[in-house]
């Protein structure tokens, strides 16, 4: 149970589901309630999709690479950080590449938004997809890879009620409601971020000292 809420509680906590609500509300302005339905709920199938993959394929993208774990600890965790800290600055749109003015026409003509911008960049970035790889190389029982799964299944739910909920949550909260929730996140983002570097550089240090 303790290891289910630490990976559902990572992984909510980098994709913030809470923070991509302004991007979908404003994208989906002009859909039905219907067509918001269900472009939330295929931006969740994208977000699962990548999420397992990444957390699968884990092991044959380090191999073939030829990436040790703590480089990847180390890497991720200063990629997370930097999504942390653009969380608790505000800057989240800007840290994802949002703001661009070409990225905002392509996103404002385009039929299908779910793969891209909402699923890729917005939640299933860089550093969700290197804490799932992470995880695949820490944790290698079949009872903790179900339950990493699990948690993976229970946070794309999240992301999918969120969505479904954007207009609601954005009349309820506001903007200065949803700008506080993200700087929470961020601050606990951050946290998680730093300690896969101290983490990495320990395993590092024991290594050379042994």
């Amino acid at each position: 149970m303790e290891l289910f809420l630490v990976v559902f509680g990572a992984l909510f906590s980098i994709m913030n589901p809470l923070g991509t609500v302004p991007v979908f509300v404003g994208l989906t302005e002009e859909l039905s309630k219907k067509e918001r339905s269900v472009t939330a709920f295929w931006t969740a199938i994208d977000v699962l999709v990548i999420l397992v993959l990444s957390f699968f394929a884990g092991q044959y993208i380090l191999s073939f690479f030829g990436i040790s774990l703590n480089a990847l600890k180390i890497a991720g965790g200063l990629i997370i950080t930097s999504s942390g800290f653009a969380l608790l600055t505000g800057k989240f749109r800007e840290h994802k590449g949002m703001k661009r003015k070409k990225v905002q026409e392509d996103i404002h003509t385009r039929d299908a938004i779910s793969l891209t911008p909402l699923a890729i960049p917005m939640l299933a970035g860089p550093g969700t997809i290197s804490l799932l790889i992470t995880y695949n190389q820490e944790f290698v029982l079949t009872s903790e890879i179900l339950i990493i799964v699990g948690a993976i299944l229970l946070a794309t739910l999240a992301i999918y009620i969120i969505l479904k909920s954007a207009h609601f949550i954005v009349r309820f909260l506001g903007a200065s409601g949803i700008n506080a929730l993200s700087r929470i996140i961020g601050f606990i983002v951050i946290a998680i971020g730093v300690e896969y570097i101290i983490s990495s550089v320990v395993d590092i240090l024991t290594l050379i000292k042994g």
